[in-house]
């Protein structure tokens, strides 16, 4: 995708009338789902795969309802293997998005950075229940601060407050570090 520097890769893509539920197993996260001209996720393995290959960086975009767009760039991004249970490692934040992600935010969902993948039917979040189910696969603490996998629910905190961005996007590249 030709985005700020061109060279990126989209590995999800959402918007908010999507047919895809995103309430999905875990092999169906492990393999990816959906159409890649439309709403799809690439797969849990293959982000592992791509990820060890190289020094990765990622861009969160959010578009909300009246077409403004926030992102929140962070200049390492990784996902672990399965064993593990694909946890996110995300580095230093920029953008002009408020890092929901890797900061800590004590009211709302907790933090996604080294969190394991949780799904409908692998829970691995840190709350008694199973955030995957109400809203869809994600990396969940105490379930969200922000949630781009989900049907009628596009979440970034302080930016689409209500779930109802209209877009969302998460594209990755080659970094700029060793």
């Amino acid at each position: 995708m030709d985005t700020e520097g061109k060279g990126w890769t989209v590995v999800q893509r959402n918007s908010y009338n999507t047919e895809i539920t995103w309430r999905e197993s875990w092999s169906t996260y492990k393999y990816g789902f959906g159409d890649v001209q439309q709403d799809y996720w690439l797969g849990n393995e293959y982000l592992s795969l791509l990820t060890r290959q190289n020094a990765y960086k990622v861009r969160f975009v959010v578009e909300d309802q009246s077409n403004n767009t926030r992102y929140a760039e962070y200049d390492i991004f990784s996902v672990e293997d399965e064993p593990s249970g694909y946890p996110l490692r995300l580095g230093r934040y920029s953008g002009d998005g408020e890092d929901y992600l890797t900061t800590h935010h004590s009211g709302l969902g907790g933090i996604h950075d080294n969190m394991k993948f949780s799904t409908t039917d692998k829970d691995q979040d840190q709350t008694s229940g199973n955030c995957a189910s109400s809203y869809g696969g994600w990396w969940y603490d105490k379930c969200q601060n922000v949630l781009l996998n989900g049907k009628g629910y596009i979440y970034w905190a302080g930016f689409c407050k209500s779930g109802e961005c209209k877009s969302s996007t998460i594209l990755v590249k080659p970094a700029d570090v060793c």
